[in-house]
């Protein structure tokens, strides 16, 4: 049996999730010439994305692929398999599943033997970069499955992003992107405690911020964080607290189950969910740095 035709611009693909990086990535589809036929909880969302790409609907009895970016691998699950507006009860035999969100390794695993059964494929393609990135497609992409499926997503993977990095079998790229995502926000939280520390010695945060960019102590954050959406004040990345607590849970799930010491990621992840509690899920991740503040402040008797 010859091997399935690579999902070029012209095919229809269905899309579920129109959120801040769903958004700008089901634009880019459409200017590339795919025909998307979107899917959102917030039928205002699907109607703007419609009316700004008329010429480019699709059915999803049409659909080659989906392609779904959704908060958590649950959801997936739900939206791919659950009750009649299941999207597997409308797809045609053969379509391509391509999980984007950033969903457990050990569901996603689940749920490719659940799609496999009823002869779709998955893989697993979550992306890094954010909505900055997001936005001109330059997004770096993880992809793990079946080498012939990644090969057949790629033309549309391609427009999404500018790199994108084979990870293995399928759930690999969903460990990777818990994985990465604890390693920034291990970074993050180093960054915070150093610059509230080094301001009450008396130093100026700026000054901080910008002799740890020109050292070793350089990272995601001091260079893009800090100055932009800390000092700031405007902590307004575009990415939520909740995700991000969400997705350290997750690498907290891989490292366990691993048997890999968790030393230093139990703290980080105690960390996000006291911010989470704290602060609320919809606080955006560069928040979290008022829980220092103000733990700091409390220690030193200042109400």
């Amino acid at each position: 049996m010859s091997a399935a035709p690579a999902i070029a611009p012209g095919a229809a693909i269905a899309f579920a999730g129109l959120g801040l990086m769903g958004t700008p990535m089901a634009a880019n589809l459409a200017r590339a010439g795919y025909r998307v036929h979107a899917i959102d909880a917030n039928p205002q969302a699907v109607d703007k994305h419609n009316a700004e790409f008329p010429q480019a609907g699709a059915a999803l009895e049409e659909c080659s692929a989906a392609i779904l970016i959704l908060p958590n691998g649950d959801i997936v699950r739900s939206v791919l398999l659950e009750g009649e507006a299941a999207l597997v009860r409308h797809l045609p035999p053969g379509a391509l599943i391509i999980d984007m969100s950033s969903s457990s390794p050990v569901g996603t695993r689940a749920l490719a033997g659940d799609l496999r059964d009823l002869g779709f494929g998955l893989i697993d393609a979550p992306v890094s970069g954010g909505v900055k990135r997001a936005v001109p497609g330059t997004l770096a992409i993880m992809a793990g499955g079946g080498t012939e499926d990644i090969e057949r997503a790629r033309p549309l993977l391609e427009k999404l992003g500018n790199s994108i990095h084979l990870t293995g079998a399928i759930g690999t790229a969903h460990a990777m992107k818990a994985l990465n995502n604890y390693v920034s926000a291990a970074g993050l939280m180093a960054a915070a405690e150093a610059t509230i520390a080094a301001q009450k010695f008396g130093l100026d945060p700026h000054t901080v911020v910008n002799i740890l960019n020109a050292s070793t102590g350089m990272n995601n954050s001091t260079q893009n964080k800090f100055a932009q959406f800390i000092l700031s004040r405007k902590f307004n990345a575009g990415f939520s607290l909740g995700l991000m607590a969400k997705d350290l849970r997750i690498a907290l799930e891989v490292i366990e189950s691993t048997g890999t010491p968790d030393w230093i990621a139990r703290p980080v992840v105690d960390a996000a969910n006291r911010a989470e509690a704290a602060l609320g899920g919809t606080e955006d991740h560069t928040g979290a740095v008022k829980i220092w503040e103000q733990a700091a402040q409390a220690r030193m008797g200042v109400t």
